[in-house]
């Protein structure tokens, strides 16, 4: 169902070749994250506030959504009639996710396909060096159309070269949109000697102005989202935890959900429905983490990581596995069990040296106006 879908986006394409590409035309493909915060939103409202004469369009991951599930007909006649017609006649087409229907589709002449993606760094491998079979051979013919790949540091062009399955010097190490908020907070905080998102959040959650707010974020496990573990891992943390500190949780919409029933100790903030991670990232004195790519946001902020990675070997062997060794990798301490994380953080066995170099491997760019490179790029 899903290939005849592809096949009649792509007849329909080509039957608009029949139309000019117009000058300065963005379409704006967000099938992974159509909110506000993500790389392609964030490009989208830059090009509007420059009033260069850009004209924008879209598909979002609503309209994917409805398509797949076929329901609301204006949306599928939407997306297999006017979809097409928008991107064949658009010169910059700008991506946070692999785009399928590309697959069966060659890109006109002059035209710049911009893929965004949607993490700022992977520890986990991804795309080409994961999938097998017709999703590979898709995604690898979806992928050959771009022009353009951002990504934040030259250490990372052969691998993400590598994951899509394309020439090195489609690479840009220009910056990602996404992070530019995040330094400007940085950079707003340190100027002012205040700390806006902390504050906020210390108040919202009542947290005392003397305690050290520590974000739990694990990475999400399809396995675990009708029956989280995380309910077992805090009771370990909080049971040996020292009371100058507070946790706040911030769990995947899925796990959240089947975790909202689950009573939280006074001292345990659930912060999973924060729409705003910059401010969670902002507030928080330590991130404690496994495998999430949160880790390279976070080390924007230099503040300390410990990686809880209790289900390391199996994770390794029957996950997508690393593109490093993890534990020479990851730029703090490593924990197995909630005992060990609260007992590393009630001893303050935490390196804040080791996150910055890892901050200045993984981002070349720390002036907060990657957006802005892009947009002069394009």
């Amino acid at each position: 169902m899903k290939s005849i879908g592809y096949l009649i986006f792509a007849m329909v394409y080509y039957i608009c070749h029949l139309f000019p590409v117009k000058a300065k035309k963005v379409m704006c493909i967000m099938t992974h994250d159509d909110g506000e915060g993500s790389n392609v939103s964030i490009v989208a409202k830059a090009l509007k506030e420059a009033k260069r004469g850009f004209t924008l369009t879209y598909i979002t991951k609503s309209e994917t959504m409805a398509v797949k599930s076929l329901t609301g007909l204006k949306k599928v006649i939407s997306f297999f009639l006017f979809k097409p017609y928008e991107l064949a006649t658009s010169e910059y087409i700008l991506l946070d996710n692999v785009f399928l229907p590309l697959a069966y589709v060659n890109r006109r002449k002059k035209v710049k396909i911009i893929q965004l993606w949607h993490g700022t760094g992977t520890i986990k491998k991804f795309g080409q060096d994961v999938n097998t079979g017709k999703l590979k051979s898709l995604e690898q013919r979806a992928n050959k159309n771009i022009t353009h790949l951002i990504v934040n540091s030259p250490a990372v062009k052969k691998l993400y070269a590598g994951a899509f399955g394309i020439e090195e010097d489609k690479v840009y190490p220009i910056g990602m949109p996404k992070t530019d908020e995040l330094l400007q907070r940085i950079q707003r905080a340190e100027q002012l000697q205040k700390n806006k998102d902390k504050e906020q959040i210390y108040q919202k959650y009542n947290i005392p102005a003397d305690k050290k707010l520590v974000l739990y974020a694990p990475t999400f496990r399809d396995q675990e989202v009708k029956n989280p573990k995380v309910a077992k891992q805090l009771e370990e943390i909080e049971r040996e935890l020292s009371e100058e500190y507070y946790l706040g949780l911030r769990l995947h919409p899925h796990v959240a959900e089947s975790f909202q029933n689950n009573t939280l100790n006074s001292r345990v903030c659930q912060l999973s429905y924060e729409t705003d991670l910059n401010s969670l990232l902002m507030a928080s004195d330590v991130l404690i983490t496994d495998y999430s790519s949160i880790l390279f946001d976070y080390s924007l902020t230099e503040r300390p990581m410990v990686f809880y990675a209790y289900d390391l070997e199996e994770f390794s062997e029957n996950g997508r596995g690393f593109y490093e060794d993890y534990i020479r990798y990851i730029p703090g301490p490593v924990a197995h069990t909630g005992e060990e994380v609260a007992e590393i953080l009630n001893e303050h066995r935490l390196d804040s040296n080791q996150v910055k170099a890892f901050k200045e491997t993984y981002f070349y760019y720390l002036d907060g106006k990657a957006t802005k490179r892009l947009i002069d790029l394009m």
